[in-house]
C-alpha cells in the first residue's frame, strides 16, 4: 500500500514539477510549486520522517510560498513574450539533459536493491534535531533568511517604474 502511496504522490511532483515549467503565468508557476511541496511532505511521510513532513508543509508550503506570490502580486508581473530560447539552451541544455537522464538510467538498470529501504539502528529524535538546527546550524539558517530578504527588496527596488520616482512626480 505504502509502495502504491509513493508511486502517486512521486508521478504527482513529477507532474506539478513539469506543470511549474511549462506555465506561462508566475501565480499558475507558484501554485505548481506548492503541489510539489506538499507531495514531497506526502513521500517523506511514506519514508517515516514525519518531523521533515510536517515541516516542509509549514515552512515550504506555507510561509515560503505565501512570500513567493505575495513578491509576485507585488510586482505586478504580466504576460511574459516567449522566445524559442537561446542557441546556448538549444547546443548546451538538452544534451545536457540527455546525459543526465542516461546516467539516471544506467544508474537505476544497475542498482540491486531497489525499492528497499532498511531502518537504522538510530533514529534520530525530534529533540536532537531541533539542538542541532538551533545550536549549530543557526548561523547558515540567519544567513538564508537575510539572503532571502534581500532578494525580495532587490526585487522590489527593481520593479520601480523609472529613477526611483513615486508615479504622480511625488
Amino acid at each position: 500500500m505504502l509502495l502504491i502511496i509513493f508511486i502517486l504522490f512521486a508521478g504527482l511532483c513529477l507532474a506539478g514539477a513539469i506543470n511549474l515549467l511549462l506555465q506561462t503565468h508566475p501565480i499558475n508557476s507558484a501554485l505548481s510549486l506548492i503541489v510539489v511541496m506538499v507531495s514531497l511532505a506526502v513521500l517523506y511521510l511514506t519514508l517515516g520522517a514525519e518531523f521533515l513532513a510536517a515541516a516542509q508543509v509549514i515552512v515550504y508550503a506555507g510561509a515560503i510560498m505565501v512570500l513567493f506570490t505575495f513578491v509576485v502580486m507585488l510586482l505586478n508581473a504580466g504576460k511574459e513574450e516567449r522566445t524559442l530560447g537561446s542557441f546556448a539552451s538549444w547546443s548546451v541544455g538538452f544534451p545536457a539533459v540527455a546525459v543526465i537522464l542516461a546516467v539516471i538510467a544506467s544508474v537505476l538498470i544497475k542498482s540491486q536493491g531497489l525499492g528497499t529501504v532498511h531502518l537504522s539502528d538510530k533514529i534520530t529524535s525530534t529533540q536532537e534535531l531541533s539542538a542541532m538546527l538551533f545550536k549549530e546550524l543557526v548561523l547558515p539558517f540567519e544567513v538564508t533568511s537575510v539572503l532571502v530578504l534581500i532578494a525580495i527588496l532587490g526585487a522590489v527596488a527593481l520593479a520601480r517604474r523609472g529613477d526611483g520616482e513615486r508615479k504622480g512626480g511625488q
